[in-house]
């Protein structure tokens, strides 16, 4: 349902307005005011109530429309942020599954460095066995060669 967002301001100006302490005084000031007319006899009783019985009844029912209006308004609102929260939602599950696979990927390359690194160990301790056994060859030899 679109509505006039100029209107939707004004109904909630008007509704902020009257739970406002200047709304409050003014109210009061008319009640008081009514009601000294009537005891002055500036205005007839049964006119005097007339006339306040109407405009609280008439006052009342256009409260509960501007009210009720806010109320729908908050609730679309909230629907939206709660659309929003999903989608949000969502989206943090998709970045959890690729942190997930990019963890995986890490442990995998973390795993496989490893076992280079225990190779290249391997490679070092028979290098070092080689040298060695070919040290000791020369040295047979030249043992060899002075007998």
């Amino acid at each position: 349902m679109a509505r006039d967002p100029k209107k939707m301001q004004l109904f909630e100006h008007v509704t902020t307005w009257i739970g406002s302490v200047p709304s409050l005084v003014l109210h009061t000031l008319f009640f008081v005011g009514s009601f000294i007319a009537g005891i002055l006899h500036l205005a007839d009783w049964n006119t005097v109530l007339l006339v306040l019985t109407t405009l609280v009844s008439l006052e009342a029912i256009y409260l509960s429309i501007f009210i009720q209006m806010t109320v729908n308004r908050h609730a679309e609102e909230l629907e939206d942020v709660s659309e929003d929260i999903d989608e949000i939602q969502e989206d943090i599950d998709e970045i959890q599954e690729d942190v997930d696979e990019i963890q995986g990927d890490v442990e995998e390359l973390s795993e496989e460095d490893e076992a280079e690194m225990n190779g290249r160990a391997k490679e070092q301790v028979s290098l070092e066995q080689l040298t060695q056994d070919v040290r000791r060859v020369l040295e047979d030899l030249e043992t060899l060669k002075k007998q």
